[in-house]
């Protein structure tokens, strides 16, 4: 570690091999961060010659997760960390995965892997983050959440429940962490085009596929590097403006009204 690495501002990304990951560490190592990427496989994509990266030496650290593993957790922010002197301004907890059909017809073993990935990972990635979050001044935490946590989504349900469990976990540690300085938030675009959105859901026909992973990731260097009077009290960020008009609308509308909404949607 070089003392010029220790005075820029780190952020640790997971699952940072493909989307919106990799699409978020392209930003933020164009602003200069000291990027983590890492993933449950190989993160490779900044070996393509096309993409004309020009870094400095140990800018980008790359390395093995599970999310599932607690000791996985420990190990790569810690390796990270060995990279920037124990500096950790921004912690992307961006790793996620879907299951689709009938809840009837979900395999057991498929519901316990997406609620490990989705659910305990996002949370062994916030307690294993917070101990180096809390030693940097103005540090964010974004996780990945969903606008299908506005109101729950048949075809996905298995999914659309772990993001109301992030949507809720943001909430809890934005109080939580209050008296660590430490910003919570997460983000909660509608489909964008990664393997997320490869699913037999209604919603993905009635509402399409609209929106490229660098749409989120534009939206995620804002909230990590310079965001507005307004983003730094605003705990749940949309994408696009059909994302930001049904949060809206559902902040005010009863229940009965935001399901019969979702039925002529998505239903």
């Amino acid at each position: 570690m070089t003392s010029s690495l220790s005075r820029k501002k780190s952020i640790f990304i997971s699952g940072g091999a493909s989307g919106i990951g990799m699409e978020t560490a392209k930003r933020m190592l164009d602003r200069g961060w000291v990027v983590g990427c890492y993933d449950i496989v190989p993160v490779e994509w900044h070996t393509d010659p096309n993409l004309g990266l020009d870094l400095d030496e140990g800018q980008l650290i790359t390395g093995h997760l599970d999310v599932r593993n607690w000791e996985d957790w420990v190990a790569a922010v810690e390796d990270f960390t060995s990279h920037t002197g124990g500096r950790l301004d921004g912690f992307f907890n961006n790793a996620g995965v879907i299951i689709d059909g009938p809840l009837s017809e979900q395999d057991p073993e498929r519901i316990q892997w997406i609620l490990d990935i989705n659910c305990v990972g996002v949370t062994y990635g916030a307690k294993a983050c917070h101990p180096y979050l809390k030693r940097t001044k103005d540090s964010v935490m974004v996780s990945m959440c969903s606008a299908s946590a506005i109101f729950g989504q048949p075809d996905i349900s298995t999914y659309s429940a772990s993001k109301f469990y992030v949507k809720g976990l943001t909430e809890a540690l934005s109080l939580e962490w209050r008296k660590d300085n430490i910003r919570v938030t997460d983000l909660a675009p509608l489909w964008a085009k990664t393997k997320i959105a490869d699913v037999n859901a209604r919603s993905v026909r009635t509402l399409g596929v609209r929106l490229e992973p660098g749409d989120v990731a534009d939206v995620a260097e804002k909230v990590f590097a310079e965001p507005s009077f307004i983003q730094k009290f605003r705990l749940h960020h949309g994408v696009s403006v059909p994302d930001k008009v049904l949060k809206a609308l559902s902040d005010f509308a009863p229940d009965t009204l935001r399901r019969a909404a979702t039925k002529v949607l998505v239903g």
